[in-house]
């Protein structure tokens, strides 16, 4: 399982979560605490967003605490909002194009998870991808299909987390048609710049761990905790949506159903 974080606020410079902390992103990549295994050394990225409506993004394979352009970059660049995620592989392959976080026009998407029986059904979830977007699929993992069907339904008009819940609808359904009974396990989060959406979701009872820390100037939503003040740091319910929005959290419920693929 992978380890991701996601920062709204005033701005800060990315190393402020990501290598400063005793539990900063980077130590998860050698250290982590609540996931299946404690490293998570397949490559890293993160992306945040400036001046521009279009995030910035650096991804690489080398693991996240061998990388000397990471903390450089860390150090220097600054922003309000940014996504962070160290990746241990579930099956396909250790490159640039599968690590996270994913970009495309304003937005990013990261995950951890997996879709259980994926390579059962990988060719028909992707063939549920439209032509519009099928050209961005330049990497192997179920984590960026699900966000280019995230993305295809938002351009559909549908509403960002509602777009990411029939997302994995659809994969859940060609899981069940597939004969699978391996998990659809995911914590995910989507931003367009302004607001952020994560979730915590599975179809058992062992979803992926997911935190939030809100204080007066930001909110986090973390894998882990990434600092000792654990009284600040919240466990999201199984099956629970945030979005986080100029300040303001709002923890919601979300519905998984069989969806199109049904």
């Amino acid at each position: 399982m992978c380890r991701f974080l996601a920062y709204s606020g005033v701005p800060v410079f990315l190393e402020d979560l990501v290598a400063a902390p005793c539990h900063s992103l980077i130590h998860q990549s050698l250290h982590a605490a609540e996931a299946k295994t404690g490293t998570n050394g397949d490559g890293f990225g993160v992306g945040w967003y400036g001046d521009r409506p279009e995030p910035g993004q650096y991804r690489e394979v080398r693991p996240a605490w061998s990388d000397e352009n990471l903390l450089s970059i860390a150090r220097q660049v600054r922003s309000s909002l940014f996504f962070a995620h160290v990746r241990a592989a579930t099956g396909t392959a250790t490159t640039r194009a599968n690590c996270h976080p994913f970009a495309h026009g304003r937005y990013l998407f990261m995950h951890n998870g997996q879709i259980g029986g994926y390579g059962l059904i990988r060719r028909r979830l992707e063939s549920l991808i439209p032509d519009s977007l099928y050209g961005a699929r330049v990497g192997t993992t179920d984590s960026e299909a699900l966000f280019l069907l995230t993305l295809a339904r938002i351009e559909e008009g549908m509403a960002p987390a509602q777009a990411l819940a029939y997302s994995l609808g659809d994969a859940l359904a060609l899981m069940r048609q597939a004969g699978t009974e391996e998990p659809l396990r995911c914590a995910a989060a989507l931003s367009d710049g302004e607001t952020i959406h994560a979730i915590r979701w599975a179809s058992d009872d062992k979803p992926p761990s997911l935190y939030v820390c809100q204080r007066s100037d930001s909110v986090v939503v973390a894998s882990e905790p990434v600092d000792a003040a654990r009284e600040c740091w919240q466990a999201l319910a199984c099956n629970a949506l945030v979005t986080v929005r100029g300040g303001t959290v709002t923890v919601s419920s979300i519905e998984v159903g069989l969806a199109a693929a049904a």
